[in-house]
């Protein structure tokens, strides 16, 4: 008989937002008539913005076209779209990364989990915590997290770079011993904290990685976010990270592609492994296990990189911005401790002396019907704490904020 991934087997529970949409939705089944908001899981609630969907429409007609019709295309994107990321994403900040060294996803998560493809099952991860959780399941999968201790919360052969209030939830570099990590997760802005770095903070993370030969896996999900003066926009305005580091970014946040699935990695040429070339390798592994994103998907792409677009998507992100600015406000004047709001769509609210993060979540929904997200499903730090997004409409986040107050 045939046998199974063993690892699949080694999955605590279900996956954190999974979670809390089933409680959300066993509470609604229960109180049909409950007007229940939800400031949990991160996804945007406004309509894509009017250049992108002239895109989609124009690029639909052409594909009832014969004479424009486009079948298979480029399985590392159209070089439209990765002209147009290199222009705009990148050399605006003095950054020369080429579009060949772009290459075209259907989705941040996706990405993260296909990268883990190119490495071996021997090497060590290190993560943040509290942190996004898909970054260990990928892991899980590909055999490098051991097993889950249910007493710690954490996966035994997992390094974790705790990001605590002490530390201003920017995790400090590790020592150089044999117990050091490979491959290295940061995500700025973060998710859940809301926290950005510093450009020194950052270039200690790189100097270290490159002494240590390790590779940082750089999750830029929530770049347009960053109002901050002088934080990095891409990990590549530290000198050598083109050599020991890899850029994700996605078009969920920034553009609106949740239900659209759109994204981009940066793999550098100079990044290499003794002598292979980690470009070269993804390349490979595209045309192995991959056909492109939709050529209709990176039209519409394309269109986020034009003036209208960039100001478009940008009147967006505003939005959001506020909803977030005035979460974290209307939370400290009720007295609580409150993080983020400022560079992501996120805030991250101390919980009162004592409480469990799912018990405030049960509190919240039961009697205010707002659904927030449980700060320990992003790790054992994150126990004590709990995220709210600001992609509600205005009216809607001040109403769930309303209700908070009343509690």
């Amino acid at each position: 008989m045939y046998d199974l991934n063993q690892n699949f087997s080694r999955f605590p529970g279900g996956y954190l937002f999974a979670a809390v949409r089933q409680k959300k939705e066993e509470f609604q089944r229960s109180h049909p008539d409950a007007d229940v908001i939800s400031l949990g899981i991160g996804d945007v609630t406004k309509p894509l913005c009017p250049v992108v969907m002239k895109a989609l429409e124009d690029a639909a007609a052409e594909m009832g076209d014969a004479a424009t019709f486009r079948g298979y295309g480029p399985y590392e994107g159209y070089a439209f779209l990765r002209e147009a990321i290199a222009r705009v994403d990148f050399q605006q900040y003095g950054v020369k990364i080429l579009p060949d060294e772009i290459f075209v996803g259907d989705g941040a998560k996706s990405d993260l989990a296909g990268i883990t493809d190119l490495f071996s099952d021997r090497n060590r991860i290190a993560i943040c915590e509290p942190t996004y959780p898909a970054y260990a399941d990928s892991n899980v999968v590909g055999g490098r997290c051991g097993y889950f201790d249910e007493h710690t919360g954490r996966w035994t052969s997992v390094m974790y770079l705790d990001c605590t209030e002490d530390n201003g939830f920017v995790p400090e570099v590790p020592g150089m011993g044999a117990s050091s990590p490979d491959i290295i997760y940061l995500c700025f802005p973060n998710n859940p904290t809301g926290v950005m770095i510093t450009r020194s903070a950052l270039q200690r993370w790189v100097n270290y990685a490159l002494e240590k030969g390790a590779v940082i896996l750089y999750d830029a999900a929530y770049n347009a976010f960053i109002e901050t003066p002088d934080a990095p926009h891409t990990i590549y305005e530290c000198a050598g990270a083109e050599q020991c580091a890899i850029e994700l970014r996605s078009f969920s946040k920034t553009a609106g592609f949740t239900g659209m699935r759109l994204s981009y990695m940066v793999i550098p040429e100079a990044l290499r492994c003794g002598g292979a070339s980690l470009r070269n390798m993804w390349k490979r592994r595209l045309g192995a296990r991959y056909n492109g994103a939709p050529y209709i998907i990176q039209r519409a792409g394309a269109a986020v990189y034009t003036p209208e677009g960039q100001k478009q998507t940008a009147q967006q992100v505003a939005e959001y911005k506020q909803n977030t600015k005035r979460i974290r406000a209307e939370l400290e004047a009720m007295g609580y401790t409150a993080y983020g709001g400022t560079d992501a769509p996120y805030v991250w609210m101390k919980l009162p002396a004592g409480m469990k993060s799912w018990d405030f979540f049960d509190l919240l929904l039961t009697k205010a019907g707002v659904v927030g997200t449980p700060g320990v499903g992003f790790g054992a730090d994150g126990e004590g704490f709990f995220r709210f997004t600001g992609f509600g409409t205005p009216e809607r986040t001040e109403e769930a904020l309303a209700r908070i107050a009343k509690l």
